[in-house]
């Protein structure tokens, strides 16, 4: 029976995407059939990320709806034969996921996969409600800034009190926090929080801590999961916290930031 895990937050623009798609990249590389599913209906950004954008003939709209087959919706990954995309609709609104639409979804995926990873849209609308209320844990990406901690924490609650976990009193989505973004000299220099502040204020396990890295945004422009990217500080960040939750034991490292090329510290100069 596969384990749901939904990658959410209340920000908007903290990595939420490029995680799913890192974490069910390394779950993929550890040998566990993912899929990954995007539930960000009208914007579809982890078709791109996954690099299959031009392989989406159907979409998770149209299985909910009856217009398509599960299987002919999701796209299997060129790279990870035991790695899937259910890509959503860019014309639909998110009033076209229904609950018992999703919950249909996922029951029929849970037979086939070990990880069912969901991609939330940001925020605490009806599309990131129905990503969580199915979960059986949940990943919670922040940015070291106060109002992403603060809209995290917000999440949090949702988490605690508007799953199915929460009505059966099971006690909510248990969370891990996966800080994103993260440049030891900003918070050095008092422009990001400190990663204790954080953890004080949200209280939950942390699962990694992901540098602000050029990969980052490498891998997004190419298609491809940063995991794939074992070279890239980010890249093994990733790595390790697909690690943790599996549950390894894996050490806490706080990576260093890859310096940056010529190009870049030229463009840096004439800026």
């Amino acid at each position: 029976m596969a384990k749901i895990i939904v990658v959410t937050s209340g920000k908007g623009g903290v990595g939420k995407t490029t995680s799913t798609a890192a974490i069910g990249a390394g779950l993929a590389m550890r040998g566990k059939k993912t899929v990954v599913i995007d539930f960000d209906v009208g914007l579809r950004n982890l078709d791109m990320i996954m690099g299959c954008e031009r392989r989406v003939v159907f979409d998770f709209i149209n299985v909910i709806q009856g217009d398509a087959k599960l299987k002919q919706a999701l796209i299997t990954d060129r790279r990870l034969e035991n790695l899937a995309v259910l890509p959503t609709s860019q014309t639909r609104d998110k009033d076209a996921l229904t609950q018992e639409g999703v919950g249909k979804v996922l029951d029929e995926l849970r037979k086939d996969f070990d990880y069912i990873i969901c991609d939330s849209p940001a925020g605490i609308e009806r599309g990131a409600h129905l990503a969580m209320y199915y979960a059986d844990e949940a990943v919670v990406v922040t940015n070291p800034e106060v109002s992403s901690v603060r809209d995290s924490d917000r999440v949090l609650g949702l988490l605690a009190s508007k799953t199915r976990r929460a009505e059966k009193g099971d006690g909510g989505v248990p969370a891990h926090l996966l800080l994103s973004r993260y440049d030891p000299a900003r918070v050095a220099r008092g422009e990001m929080m400190k990663m204790e502040d954080i953890l004080e204020i949200l209280s939950i396990p942390l699962l990694g801590i992901i540098p602000e890295s050029p990969a980052v945004l490498k891998a997004s422009n190419l298609g491809t999961p940063v995991t794939f990217d074992t070279k890239s500080n980010a890249g093994r960040a990733y790595e390790d916290a697909v690690s943790r939750l599996i549950g390894e034991q894996v050490e806490m490292k706080m990576q260093a930031l890859e310096k940056p090329g010529l190009f870049s510290r030229l463009l840096r100069r004439t800026a």
